[in-house]
């Protein structure tokens, strides 16, 4: 699984956006056929549902399904899912950083 997070750095973005953090999901072919991706999307959707809260308002997330999520219990999807957000606020926090000591 892959994720990106784009959240606003300005306030003059953020004001363009909506307040509420919006999630994507991109499940390809790759992953398997039209029943295995649907899972897959409901699983994440899901997923995601219970962690839109520690996103920052008005940011937008994109998850990104592997193949070997076609395979994958719902419980791994979770902790992959954990993973992955926690990497993308932990880089988050080193960008703010970056941006307000330059």
């Amino acid at each position: 699984m892959v994720v990106h997070l784009w959240a606003a750095a300005t306030p003059a973005l953020h004001d363009s956006v909506p307040a509420v953090p919006r999630i994507g999901f991109v499940v390809s072919k790759a992953v398997g056929p039209a029943v295995t991706r649907n899972l897959v999307k409901r699983r994440l959707r899901h997923l995601a549902r219970e962690r839109v809260v520690a996103l920052p308002p008005g940011s937008m997330l994109v998850v990104r399904a592997l193949p070997a999520s076609a395979e994958a219990s719902y419980e791994e999807l979770a902790r992959e899912l954990d993973r992955c957000l926690s990497k993308v606020s932990v880089s988050k926090d080193i960008a703010a950083e970056a941006v307000t000591s330059g």
